[in-house]
């Protein structure tokens, strides 16, 4: 939608998706999506255009084969191998095996916040405020209260 908002030509091509599947009525295949996305990247080359994807670990990695997860991973793989001069493309995710492995080769620019002190002590901060503010929290003991911080801080792995 917000590519189709920057250009007529990216809205049609959006349009004639809606249309070809019943003005909605339709879902539209995966494959469809990617095709369509891809038409309106080309035609945005000349222009920068941003995709975040936010929590890729979040999506499942179970049933269907290949699964969800694999198959955004493919995606990803398959628009960075065409090589558009202004698509910039930002992941997040934790750090799982298979994302790793599918993405590693590809990325130009990896930041982690794992091990970033800053990032511990937001989660410190986070779970210490909540254990202190939550009413049935407030009654725990103080050496309690301490355990569960210490406890839930160290164990989130920066995330």
């Amino acid at each position: 939608m917000q590519l189709s908002t920057q250009s007529g030509p990216c809205r049609d091509l959006l349009s004639r998706l809606y249309h070809a599947h019943d003005r909605g009525d339709r879902k539209p295949s995966d494959r469809a999506m990617i095709e369509c996305l891809e038409e309106m990247l080309t035609l945005q080359a000349h222009r920068p255009t941003y995709l975040i994807m936010d929590a890729l670990d979040e999506c499942p990695d179970t049933s269907g084969n290949p699964s969800s997860r694999e198959e955004v991973l493919e995606f990803i793989v398959e628009l960075v191998c065409l090589h558009f001069p202004n698509l910039h493309i930002c992941v997040s995710s934790r750090p799982e095996m298979d994302i790793q492995v599918a993405l590693e080769p590809l990325t130009l620019c990896p930041v982690s916040l794992q091990e970033e002190s800053g990032q511990k002590k937001d989660i410190m901060t986070y779970v210490s405020s909540i254990v202190r503010s939550d009413r049935r929290m407030r009654r725990w003991r103080e050496g309690d209260k301490r355990l569960v911080i210490k406890t839930l801080s160290e164990k989130a792995n920066g995330v």
